[in-house]
């Protein structure tokens, strides 16, 4: 067997002789660019959502969960306003209504 020495640096004249020389690297910049060009990567995202790249605030999925239940109570109080407000309308008719029939009645009266 011969001995080859790769990292060590001899001394003497006759071991200098069996010194492997120092291995360049390969350039694999040219490879790489090679590469990417015949990939040519597209652009994933074209526009950039700013509400996408902040951070969500802790307590989203709790909101998120109860967003259907919410949409529900939101109906039932629409409903529950309208309802409310045509009560009022049908009490102010009644009350313009019994306001009307005194008033013909007074005129009547003091005819």
């Amino acid at each position: 067997r011969e001995l080859k020495l790769r990292n060590y640096v001899p001394e003497d004249e006759e071991l200098k002789k069996r010194k492997v020389p120092q291995a360049k690297p390969a350039s694999v910049e040219d490879k790489v660019k090679d590469q990417l060009q015949a990939a040519k990567p597209e652009p994933i995202i074209e526009e950039v959502d700013l509400a996408n790249l902040a951070p969500r605030k802790p307590d989203w999925d709790l909101k998120r969960d109860v967003a259907k239940k919410l949409e529900k109570l939101e109906k039932r109080t629409q409903r529950a306003i309208a309802e409310l407000i045509r009560e009022r309308l049908r009490g102010q008719e009644e009350e313009l209504a019994s306001a009307v029939g005194s008033a013909k009645q007074e005129g009547s009266d003091s005819d």
